[in-house]
C-alpha cells in the first residue's frame, strides 16, 4: 500500500474545490492542483469536510491540468536561464512573462 501524502484540504481549499467543480473542472485536475487523490475531491463535494460556499471565480486557479502547465513553465524557465547566461536579459524577461501568462490561462 502506498504511503499517504499527509496533505489535507483546508477549509479555504475546500471552497476552491467547490468553485472549480462549479466551473466544470475535471475531478482529476482539481485533485492534481492540490496534490490529493480524487477521493478527497469527491468527499469535499459531498460535504464531508463541512458545508461551504464555492469560492468565487476570481480566486480560482486556472483551469486545465497543472502537470502539463508545470512542464511547459519549467521548459520556459530553462530557456530563460539560457538567455540570461547569454546576456539576453530582455528576451529572458519576455520568455518568462509569456510563460506566466500561458500558465495562468484557462484551458478547455
Amino acid at each position: 500500500m502506498a504511503k499517504s501524502s499527509g496533505i489535507r484540504l483546508t477549509k479555504k481549499q475546500v471552497r476552491i474545490v467547490l468553485g472549480m467543480d462549479a466551473r466544470g473542472d475535471r475531478n482529476h485536475d482539481i485533485a492534481a492542483w492540490f496534490g490529493v487523490n480524487q477521493g478527497r475531491v469527491a468527499e469535499a463535494k459531498k460535504g464531508k469536510f463541512g458545508t461551504f460556499a464555492p469560492a468565487p471565480a476570481a480566486v480560482l486557479p486556472p483551469s486545465g491540468p497543472p502537470g502539463v502547465k508545470g512542464r511547459r513553465l519549467r521548459a520556459a524557465v530553462r530557456d530563460a536561464l539560457a538567455l540570461l547566461k547569454s546576456g539576453d536579459d530582455k528576451s529572458a524577461a519576455t520568455t518568462l512573462t509569456d510563460a506566466a501568462a500561458e500558465y495562468d490561462a484557462h484551458e478547455r
